[in-house]
């Protein structure tokens, strides 16, 4: 099993940070790269505990499908989304938020394991790891981004 940890400083109120966290639809933006659709469950605003969303994308050049549900929610200071269907043998996303210095901080713990044995554990170790690390980063300087600016956060959570 693998874990990443990522701590990002946000100049933006708690409640903000964790609803743009759990937007589905900046979750799409963020990962517009890799095509990544929310096609079943909960596909568009905020998820919720309990709910389930599945995502189809195009990672390392094959297409995917990734259903998780949100396991555990205690806002605006965490929530966990824990995947129940998809290519991994597990992946256990916790996302944590608290105030320091009048500023959120949001912390990432992801915690995965590959599929395929031996074959895959190198292949974490050699790529996979790496891969995925960036993908969460890019998506939090884009929450951070979109939190600290008033004409982009009203947009994605419906505040006009």
């Amino acid at each position: 099993m693998s874990t990443i940890v990522l701590e990002t400083t946000i100049d933006a109120p708690i409640h903000r940070v964790f609803d743009l966290a759990r937007s589905i639809d900046l979750h799409e933006y963020t990962a517009s790269h890799t095509n990544e659709k929310a096609i079943a469950g909960r596909t568009k605003g905020l998820i919720n505990q309990y709910e389930m969303v599945t995502w189809q994308a195009k990672h390392l050049g094959i297409k995917q499908r990734l259903t998780s549900v949100i396991s555990k929610m205690e806002g605006p200071y965490f929530f966990e989304d824990v995947m129940v269907k998809g290519p991994f043998k597990k992946i256990q996303h916790k996302h944590f938020f608290w105030i320091k210095n009048g500023k959120t901080i949001m912390k990432d713990v992801f915690e995965f394991s590959a599929p395929f044995g031996c074959i895959g554990a190198l292949i974490d170790r050699l790529y996979l790891k790496k891969y995925l690390e960036q993908f969460l980063l890019n998506r939090n300087i884009q929450i951070k981004d979109f939190a600290e600016h008033d004409n982009k956060w009203m947009q994605v959570l419906n505040i006009y």
